[in-house]
């Protein structure tokens, strides 16, 4: 076997089962489960439509790696339209690929990028990731042969990866950059100059930006959307966006987790790499999903009712959080995590379930430590992807175990 294996991590969610083990929440209370980041809103119609559709015609057929034309060329115009790109800036032909969510891509495109055989003798290369972080960034990095480094997100820096922090010889052995904006879990929003910043270390020493922006298109303002990183590339003059790969997922914008549709977009060079890998991974998109991904990429309206949908939830129940645990707590940016300081993140997390029947996650699970300490311990992740009524209820729960926990 792999010996790499060993180095990975359990999963936030096996420890979270491990923590809950045993608890016996009150039979009369109904589950409200608030630690994935499930969406779990109402999928557009129209895409379950265009789903059954398809099986009826893609069923006896293999998907390629590349994926369908015109669903590339979907992709590619929905990147200009929604970044305010210039037409014909995203070539369809070699600057996108369609993926199985970004959860598989973002594994799988370390897997390609990383040249572990270049390093120095005795070093291995580094793969720079914000802390806390998508666990995905850890272990695509551990199973390339690369070290993982972390970049403390902390209320002091605005959650945001200090990029200024880290000194020219770490830069040098850096492969690959992980990016996420907004952030997971504190919904932190990179700016331009943020995302310029970035482009220059990488201009300079050679590395490649994965920006993970799975949840750019859940935001609170309307007239601000978050920049991305093919928009900053750009602005900055790189208009063939060298060393910049963008992950797009439909799970989060179009609430269709399920569905298992997203894509990777940018340089053509490492495209084309990472193509030639998917071609021996055997990891193809399925015809009928690409066939229903079409419309989610066309259609805007149920991606702004989603939005909605969020805000309202945000605007009732951080509030009641917030007096509850005696903090404020800005609602975020982007995403739809709360990320409130509670004491004992663990110690909050089992009690609230075994008094209320509320799951949350312990944020020290979201992190790691460094010499700076563990910047999600004292924090727990607050997922708003339930109903609204749930999230008024669960807001309610946390209220009142937050008030019995004081006494």
């Amino acid at each position: 076997m792999n010996p790499r294996l060993d180095l990975l991590q359990p999963y936030p969610f096996e420890r979270l089962r491990a923590l809950l083990a045993g608890a016996m929440p009150p039979a009369s209370l109904r589950p409200i489960p608030l630690s994935i980041g499930e969406p779990r809103h109402m999928p557009p119609a129209f895409v379950a439509e265009a789903l059954v559709r398809a099986l009826g015609e893609s069923l006896g057929s293999y998907p390629v790696a590349l994926g369908l034309p015109q669903l590339r060329e979907a992709i590619a115009r929905w990147l200009e339209r929604r970044f305010g790109l210039p037409a014909q800036t995203v070539r369809a032909e070699d600057m996108v690929l369609p993926v199985n969510g970004t959860r598989e891509a973002l594994f799988s495109f370390v897997q390609a990028a990383v040249d572990a055989e270049s390093a120095a003798h005795g070093s291995r290369p580094l793969v720079l990731m914000p802390n806390p972080f998508y666990q995905i960034y850890e272990g695509a990095a551990l199973l390339a042969g690369a070290e993982p480094r972390f970049l403390n997100c902390t209320e002091a820096n605005a959650y945001l990866p200090d990029l200024d922090a880290v000194d020219a010889a770490t830069w040098n052995r850096c492969q690959v950059l992980f990016l996420c904006t907004p952030g997971n879990p504190t919904g932190a929003v990179m700016p331009d100059t943020y995302l310029q910043r970035a482009l220059e270390l990488s201009s300079r020493h050679g590395f490649v930006i994965a920006s993970d922006e799975c949840y750019s298109e859940l935001y609170c303002d309307e007239a601000s959307p978050p920049t991305g990183l093919l928009q900053a590339a750009l602005r900055g003059g790189n208009a063939a966006f060298e060393r910049c790969v963008v992950f797009h997922s439909l799970s989060k914008r179009s609430s269709v987790p399920g569905l298992r549709s997203g894509f990777v977009a940018g340089d053509a060079k490492f495209l084309a790499r990472y193509r030639l890998y998917r071609t021996y991974h055997g990891c193809a998109v399925p015809v009928h999903t690409q066939l229903a991904s079409l419309p989610a990429w066309n259609d805007e309206a149920h991606v702004v009712e989603n939005r909605r949908l969020y805000r309202e939830k945000f605007a009732r129940v951080t509030p009641v959080i917030a007096a509850a645990l005696q903090q404020e707590i800005a609602i975020p940016a982007g995403g739809f995590y709360l990320w409130p300081r509670v004491g004992d993140d663990e110690a909050f997390t089992r009690g609230l379930f075994a008094q209320q029947h509320v799951t949350v996650l312990p944020g020290r699970y979201l992190a790691r430590e460094t010499e700076s300490g563990n910047p999600g311990l004292g924090r727990i992740r607050i997922s708003l992807v339930a109903s609204l009524d749930d999230c008024d209820e669960a807001a309610r729960r946390i209220a009142e175990f937050a008030r019995e926990s004081r006494h």
